[in-house]
């Protein structure tokens, strides 16, 4: 057997670390249960930013609902998966249900004209402007997924995982993760190609 280089015995190290960290956190320890979630805040934060968006008003909420949820599920975590993926994964979902939860309330309450007037992406140079609409495009059209189509979707184009990575995420095989990822960018075209003016903000054929 080659030898390990000192990268890869590192990243493995890491691993078995915060591997053991969960365990112990799931079993309600208050010391492991601070050191896991100071290792897994940055990509729950990350995660919950490319769902909603860096200037979307419930972030830091989001962010503490999704921390929450996460030493909730550890005592269920079989450590089938990396600990960090697996608060990703919960992530995702947290932060998905808060903006189908927002973008309901933007319609019971009839705003959505006064927020988009008081878009503060506005000031942005048109080229960064152009992209975040269709950053938000793509988010709304997240939510009319099947929730496996839509984990997969968002870790691979929103997040920029590679399959390898979505599969140890959700404990998919690789065949299906590329077999989701495949039927949700064909739902997206359907539905884009139905609504010329989602086919606009995301520039489609440009």
């Amino acid at each position: 057997m080659a030898p390990q280089t000192p990268t890869s015995t590192g990243h493995q190290d890491d691993a078995a670390e915060l591997m053991a960290l969960a365990r112990l956190a799931g079993t309600g320890d208050p010391a492991a249960t601070r050191r896991f979630l100071d290792r897994v805040w940055a990509p729950i934060a990350r995660v919950v930013n490319g769902v909603l968006g860096p200037h979307h008003p419930e972030v830091d909420d989001v962010i503490q609902q999704s921390l929450i949820a996460v030493l909730q599920a550890l005592g269920g975590f079989r450590g089938e998966c990396h600990p960090a993926g697996y608060a990703s994964r919960i992530t995702l979902h947290v932060a998905l249900r808060a903006r189908r939860n927002a973008a309901l309330r933007r319609t019971r309450n009839q705003t959505l004209a006064q927020i988009s007037a008081a878009d503060p992406d506005a000031v942005w140079p048109g080229c960064e402007l152009s992209a975040e609409r269709r950053k938000r495009a793509l988010r709304d059209l997240l939510t009319d997924l099947p929730e496996e189509q839509a984990d997969a979707l968002a870790l691979r184009v929103m997040l920029g995982w590679s399959l390898e990575d979505v599969a140890q995420a959700t404990g998919a095989p690789l065949n299906t993760v590329r077999s989701r990822v495949r039927l949700a960018k064909e739902a997206l075209r359907r539905r884009i190609e139905a609504d010329p003016s989602l086919s606009d903000q995301l520039e489609v054929g440009r």
